[in-house]
């Protein structure tokens, strides 16, 4: 449907029985570059739906009602993707997430539930840049014009972007989930975890938080052999891992925290090979083109 010359997308929610579901269709109509997008009911939009509606508008940049009626709300983005860099918004994911990781991490060592709280909330944070960037690459996709504006001149880096974006949201995601087990530990068992094995989960995130950090900034300087030590760094850090599992005290909440914390260091792992890759489209020391005969 048109209105004034911009495409209008119309969802029923009388269809839309299942938890989330209008939740979703919204955050997807969002990445995919959707303005004008209304919600409608046959009678009245169900209470659930509209609290669903409400929700999802904290986490999607630019996004308002611009109409609403008892059977009908209408949401309008007003986000100009020539106005961001796309460089800029993976910068600020990594940022975002990275102290997520350190955060979540220091409760323990501090003993700080509160500190933990506050790592939990900033991975809202991580999902509003993720869910902005993933617009922007879509937009890019689509326009040529929008590519260039946003720093995507080569349509191979859209593929880049997308894969180190989720990445860094996963990233995000598992250094939440250290924050919530973080606070059952200092609930419950506080007392069967002794300094010493506090200090050596710490420098075990510590490699973790190093080893993304560094593959995001190979991935800008496209340094071929510091990448490749990344991904070496990471079966150290798996060992380790595996090494503190047994040592540790059987604790569920900690193994569980290792997990996460070997994951991170996975995620990380990907994007110095996305670093790899994207190095390798330019002349190098160690690699370069020629034409032959």
């Amino acid at each position: 449907k048109s209105t004034e010359g911009v495409k209008e997308y119309i969802c029923n929610s009388d269809l839309c029985d299942d938890p989330k579901m209008l939740e979703r269709i919204i955050v997807g109509s969002y990445i995919l570059g959707r303005d004008l997008f209304s919600i409608i009911s046959s009678e009245r939009i169900r209470s659930e739906h509209i609290e669903e509606i409400r929700g999802v508008m904290s986490k999607l940049i630019g996004l308002g009602i611009v109409e609403e009626t008892p059977d009908r709300i209408t949401l309008q983005c007003s986000v100009d993707p020539r106005k961001f860099h796309l460089d800029m918004l993976l910068r600020r994911l990594s940022i975002i997430s990275l102290t997520i990781v350190k955060e979540a991490v220091q409760a323990l060592v501090d003993l700080n539930e509160s500190l933990a709280k506050d790592a939990m909330k900033r991975e809202d944070e991580a999902d509003i840049m993720y869910l902005l960037a993933m617009r922007l690459l879509i937009s890019a996709q689509r326009r040529r014009d929008v590519a260039e504006e946003i720093g995507l001149t080569d349509p191979l880096h859209i593929l880049y972007f997308g894969l180190m974006l989720r990445y860094l949201e996963l990233i995000a995601d598992y250094a939440e989930g250290i924050a919530r087990r973080v606070i059952v530990l200092l609930r419950r068992y506080k007392a069967q975890l002794p300094k010493w094995a506090i200090e050596r989960i710490s420098n075990l995130n510590d490699l973790a938080h190093d080893l993304v950090l560094k593959s995001v900034d190979c991935f800008f300087i496209g340094d071929i052999k510091i990448a490749n030590s990344i991904l070496e760094m990471l079966k150290f850090i798996e060992l380790e891992r595996d090494k503190l599992t047994r040592e540790l005290p059987e604790i569920p909440t900690v193994s569980c925290i290792l997990w996460d914390i070997a994951r991170i260091a996975d995620n990380g792992a990907g994007i110095a090979l996305i670093a790899i890759n994207n190095a390798l489209e330019r002349k190098t020391q160690i690699c370069s083109t020629r034409w032959s005969k």
